[in-house]
């Protein structure tokens, strides 16, 4: 699940990335969304995976474990996207350290 935080800046990444590039300021966004709407990079929780998990978790539930017994989740799987085309509208370089560990490229 998403933390409160998070939903706040999920429901308003078109306006932080409108201001990003009106004020040319770079911006890390939590969640692969970021970088898709024109974010400079997103590092975060892969939210397909979550909610893979999550529906594990429920199902364990709904087939009559308690939830007291179960383990605390926590994310396992992580992105990282970088949107090469706001870099090149920042005037930025992204350093080949980083392309080498982006699990995504947007171009």
């Amino acid at each position: 699940m998403i933390e409160g935080d998070a939903v706040l800046f999920m429901a308003r990444r078109e306006q932080l990335v409108a201001l990003e590039r009106r004020y040319r300021v770079p911006a890390i966004g939590r969640f692969r969304e970021f970088a898709d709407d024109g974010g400079l990079i997103s590092y975060g929780p892969d939210l397909t995976d979550m909610n893979r998990q999550l529906g594990v978790y429920a199902a364990k539930i709904l087939r009559g474990a308690r939830p007291a017994d179960l383990p605390v989740q926590q994310p396992t799987k992580f992105q990282l996207v970088i949107n090469l085309k706001t870099a090149k509208e920042l005037g930025l370089t992204v350093p080949q350290l980083l392309f080498a560990l982006a699990d995504e490229v947007i171009e």
